[in-house]
């Protein structure tokens, strides 16, 4: 079956999960995962929170995917995430066999999806994973230079 929404359609969820980040005082980043058209997995930064290191968006919609989904490889699911993810977040999603991960605004700093590393695309991983970066990535740079001005 197509999937009849778009990838902007998915990334405005995964958007709603970093403005709740952001409105617990967390780094705004969120993200989906997505199934055959359906989201079966949410998460939202939450390292501040709980205290919690690994607690990235990513890492988030990865467990609760899983838990879904009652497994641990997602071949043929596609990861939104409003931020690129850093090299921890590329290998768990190399690690549980993401198909595609489709992401907003690029990371500079700590970017493993084109920008410092290519962690997701290396021909040294067994595992492929096809990438399409700036899908609202405005939306997604807006709320982080929302949190980070509020920082300063």
């Amino acid at each position: 079956m197509k999937n009849p929404y778009s990838d902007e359609h998915f990334m405005r969820e995964a958007l709603l999960e970093a403005r709740i980040a952001l409105s617990r005082g967390e780094i705004p980043v969120g993200a989906v995962m997505v199934s055959e058209g359906i989201i079966v997995g949410r998460g939202r930064n939450s390292t501040e929170r709980g205290a919690l290191p690994f607690a990235h968006a990513e890492m988030l919609a990865l467990s609760d995917a899983g838990a879904n989904l009652r497994r641990r490889r997602f071949d043929g699911c596609t990861l939104y995430i409003t931020l690129e993810p850093c090299p921890m977040c590329a290998g768990a999603i190399m690690q549980t066999r993401v198909s595609r991960v489709v992401y907003g605004a690029k990371d500079p700093r700590a970017g493993a999806a084109g920008t410092l590393y290519d962690i997701l695309r290396d021909s040294r991983i067994a595992h492929k994973c096809d990438v399409t970066d700036g899908i609202l990535a405005s939306e997604a740079s807006d709320l982080l230079r929302t949190f980070f001005r509020a920082k300063r």
